[in-house]
C-alpha cells in the first residue's frame, strides 16, 4: 500500500463507501504478510517511497509468483520482479494475469525485469545513457524500473568514449536532463565524461561487460569510484535496478 491508496482508504471510511471494519482489515496486512517463506513488506512504499521489489536468483518460480501476487492483491505501488528466469517470468506473468494485471514493462536480456502496475506520471526529466550497446541489458532493467515508477527515460546507446563524437550529437537532451545514468563496462570512463558536462545529478552503473583485465565490472566500478568529475553516485555492478531507485530519491 502505498500513500494515495492509503488516502483513498481513509476517504473512503469518511464517505461511507468502507466500512471501518472493513478498513482495520485491509490495515492489518501491514506492515507485512507472512507467507512462510518470505515476509511481504507491504509498508515499504509508504515507509521510503519505494515499493518492495521480488529478486529472482535463489527463489523458485512458484514462490516468485507467490510473492508477485500478494503485492497485487494490496492496492497501490508498482509490483517489480528483477533478475528472472524464463520460468520465474513465466510464473509471475500467469499469477498477475489471474488477478487481472498485464506486464507494464519488461527488460531486454537473459535475466528480465517485469513491472506491474506502474505509478502515475512523475516529472522530471530522465535520460539513461550507455556506453555500448552491450550495456542495454543493464540500461534496460533501470528504464523499465524507472518507467514503473512513473518516469518517462531517454535512452542514448553506444555513447562510449571510443567515438565521443557520438556523446556531443546529444549534448541537448543532456542539457535538458534531471538526471542522468551513465551505464559502462570497459575502463568506466563515460561516467567522468557525462559527469564533467551537466549539472544534473548522475548515477554510475559499472557493468561487466569487457575483456580479461576489465574483471567482470570491477575495472569499472573502481575507475567511476574514482572519478575526478564530483559527486557521482555509483551504484553496484550492473545494477540497473538501483541506479533507477537513487535516482527515483533524488528526485523526490
Amino acid at each position: 500500500m502505498d500513500e494515495p491508496a492509503l488516502s483513498q482508504l481513509l476517504a473512503d471510511v469518511a464517505g461511507g463507501v468502507c466500512s471501518p471494519d472493513d478498513a482495520v482489515r485491509q490495515l492489518r496486512r501491514l506492515p507485512f504478510a507472512d507467507l512462510g517463506f518470505a515476509r511481504v513488506d507491504h509498508h515499504r512504499s509508504l515507509r521510503q517511497g519505494l515499493p518492495e521489489a521480488v529478486y529472482g536468483p535463489g527463489k523458485s518460480p512458484e514462490q516468485c509468483a507467490a510473492i508477485v501476487a500478494e503485492l497485487l492483491d494490496e492496492p497501490g505501488a508498482p509490483v517489480l520482479l528483477t533478475r528472472a528466469e524464463p520460468a520465474q517470468a513465466e510464473r509471475s506473468a500467469a499469477a498477475a494475469a489471474e488477478r487481472g494485471f498485464a506486464v507494464a514493462g519488461r527488460s531486454e536480456g537473459s535475466l528480465a525485469t517485469l513491472a506491474w502496475r506502474a505509478a502515475p506520471e512523475r516529472a522530471g526529466r530522465v535520460v539513461v545513457i550507455t556506453a555500448g550497446t552491450a550495456d542495454l541489458p543493464v540500461a534496460s532493467e533501470c528504464t523499465v524500473v524507472l518507467a514503473a515508477l512513473g518516469f518517462a527515460p531517454t535512452v542514448l546507446a553506444d555513447c562510449g568514449v571510443a567515438g565521443i563524437h557520438r556523446l556531443l550529437a546529444s549534448v541537448d537532451e543532456l542539457d535538458a536532463a534531471d538526471a542522468v545514468v551513465v551505464v559502462a563496462g570497459m575502463e568506466g570512463a563515460l561516467a567522468s565524461l557525462v559527469g564533467g558536462m551537466t549539472a544534473a545529478p548522475v548515477v554510475a552503473v559499472p557493468t561487466s561487460v569487457g575483456y580479461g583485465a576489465a574483471l567482470d565490472g570491477i575495472t569499472a566500478l573502481l575507475a567511476m569510484l574514482s572519478s575526478c568529475a564530483s559527486g557521482i553516485t555509483v551504484v553496484g555492478i550492473d545494477n540497473g535496478f538501483g541506479a533507477a531507485c537513487a535516482v527515483s530519491r533524488l528526485l523526490a
